[in-house]
Order: C-alpha cells, then sequence, then structure tokens
C-alpha cells in the first residue's frame, strides 16, 4: 500500500493557551472506489473521527469546480490539532469525473455502503479505541447510516431531519413557489419508482433524467428514522444563517434521537463558517478559500468527543 507521509509543524491556541502541535498527514486507499487522507497528532491519539462530506462530487477537502472553501480540511486540521485523528475521503464519484469514467448508475446506497467500508477498513486496523462519523449535509444521512457499524459516536452538521423530497419542496416553495405543484408531482413520480421527463425547464437542475434515479433512492431513507436506530452519543449542529438547511432540521433530528445534545451556532452558515453580513455575504463564502470555520464548532465537536 502506498504511504505518502508529510509532517506539519504549526503553533496554534485552543482553549486560552498556546501549543505546538504537530501531526502526520497520510494519504490512503481503502477501496478501488475510495481513498482519503489521514491526519494523526504525532502525540498519539486513540480515536478517530471519520468525515463525510455533502452531496455532489465533493472531495476530501470539502470542494467541488466552483465551490473551493476546503472547510473539510479546515475542520480535519482543527480536530487534529486538538489530539483527535481523522480521515477524510473524496466520494468516489470524485474519483470517476478523474478518470473520465461516471458511472450513470451512481445510488444513494453506495455513498453508504463507501462510508461503511472505511469504517470496517479502520476497525480492522484495531489502531483505535474509538471512532466517531461526523457527516456534513448529505453526509449526515450516510453517516447516521454507517454509524450503526457499531462506531462510538455520530455528529451531524447541517443534516436534514426531513427526506429529500420534503427538503427540496420546502426550498422550492420558498425560493420559485409557482413550481411548488410541479415539484410535488415529480417527485410522486419517483415514489412509484418511475422516472419522467415532464418537468419545467426551471427544474431541469433538480429533475435531469440522469439523477432520478438516484433522489428516488435517496428519498427513500428518512433521516428521523434513521437517527433512531443509534444506540450511542449523538450530536446535532446547526448554524442560525444556514440558508440550507434551517435549525428546524436539527430539532426534529434531535427530537427522535435516543441519546443526543443540540448546538446551534449563531451566525454559522452550511459551509460552517460564521456570517456578520446578508445573505449576499453568505452565497459568497461558498467559494471563500480564506474563510474559517468556526471556532465554537470545533470546540464544540472536541468536547463531544473527549467527554
Amino acid at each position: 500500500m502506498k504511504q505518502i507521509a508529510t509532517l506539519f509543524f504549526l503553533v496554534i491556541s485552543y482553549l486560552g493557551y498556546s501549543q505546538e502541535i504537530t501531526f502526520t498527514q497520510t494519504d490512503l486507499p481503502i477501496t478501488k472506489f475510495i481513498d482519503g487522507t489521514l491526519l494523526t497528532p504525532n502525540s498519539g491519539s486513540n480515536t478517530l473521527a471519520i468525515i463525510i462530506a455533502g452531496s455532489g462530487p465533493t472531495d476530501r477537502d470539502g470542494n467541488q469546480n466552483f465551490l473551493k472553501t476546503s472547510n473539510l480540511k479546515k475542520l480535519a486540521v482543527n480536530l487534529t490539532n486538538n489530539g483527535i485523528a481523522t480521515f477524510r475521503y473524496d466520494k468516489r464519484i470524485v474519483k470517476q469525473i478523474r478518470k473520465g469514467n461516471v458511472d450513470p448508475n451512481i445510488m444513494f446506497d453506495n455513498f453508504v455502503s463507501d462510508a461503511i467500508d472505511v469504517v470496517n477498513y479502520f476497525k480492522k486496523q484495531n489502531t483505535y479505541k474509538k471512532i466517531y462519523i461526523i457527516g456534513h449535509s448529505q453526509g449526515s444521512l450516510i453517516g447516521m447510516m454507517a454509524a450503526k457499524e457499531n462506531v462510538d459516536g455520530f455528529v451531524s452538521l447541517a443534516g436534514a431531519g426531513q427526506t429529500i423530497d420534503n427538503v427540496i419542496t420546502e426550498q422550492i416553495q420558498k425560493t420559485a413557489p409557482m413550481f411548488t405543484d410541479d415539484t410535488k408531482r415529480v417527485f410522486s413520480v419517483l415514489k412509484e419508482g418511475k422516472t419522467t421527463t415532464d418537468y419545467p425547464a426551471a427544474l431541469a437542475s433538480v429533475f435531469d433524467i440522469s439523477v432520478q434515479r438516484f433522489i428516488a433512492n435517496w428519498m427513500s431513507y428518512n433521516p428521523q428514522e434513521e437517527i433512531k436506530k443509534l444506540d450511542m452519543p449523538i450530536l446535532i449542529v446547526n448554524g442560525t444563517k444556514d440558508l440550507q438547511v434551517s435549525v428546524e432540521e436539527a430539532k426534529l433530528l434531535n427530537d427522535s434521537a435516543k441519546n443526543s445534545e443540540l448546538k446551534l451556532i449563531d451566525k454559522m452558515n452550511h459551509v460552517l463558517f460564521i456570517i456578520e453580513g446578508d445573505d449576499q455575504e453568505n452565497a459568497k463564502s461558498y467559494n471563500d478559500h480564506a474563510g474559517k470555520v468556526s471556532e465554537e464548532l470545533i470546540n464544540t465537536i472536541v468536547a463531544f468527543i473527549k467527554k
């Protein structure tokens, strides 16, 4: 197995005092579909946090072609600087795009099986006493389903509490209410196991025929039902300035979970940055490579994992 290790020397301040932190970065192939990056504190760690990205062709750092914040890389580095080993990985579709060979039949279930493969890989290594899953956005649902593989805790970041069809329908109602009935009609077709090309051109980005079976597979899972199946400590986090996932979604998850704590972070948006301004500033942050992940978020996750 090819491993590429790079040593970083960083000086950070955490909880009011300065400390020099070193960690090792190792690129790991998990399966033929999944490659990722392991960050390990040089002081050692018996705890691993696996970070799962959100929807779309999102890489291990949290980036897509025109959405580059490196928020998941920043999250991972901050957690590792606080003594928690982290592993983050490219979604399988990222590797397929790079090779010019995208599977047209890719399903949501594939993302779940990939996450399970990652968990099982590290469990077999027997290096860590505790393994946590951190899922962002779509990665929240993927993560809670993978967490059933006997991990020690689960963190949902900006995860939906409703099925994805309900989430999308609500977004359409708010932003383009004239297409609400069409949206509901298409989802009804998908629920029947069928596909359709009968939708307004304005909804093509949502209902392109190439993604309809994927969406149907995704919407068959209810986050409220899936989170009920978890018998472990759960942290549910949402920002009050999240334009995509409202705090109400987080509350739905919290109400459904057996053993959870809810953290709402003031002014944090969907890419985990603090936004002081308006929605325009919020939208611009989705491509702000210099943006900083919320310090309150980092401290909250560290405290949860180190309990």
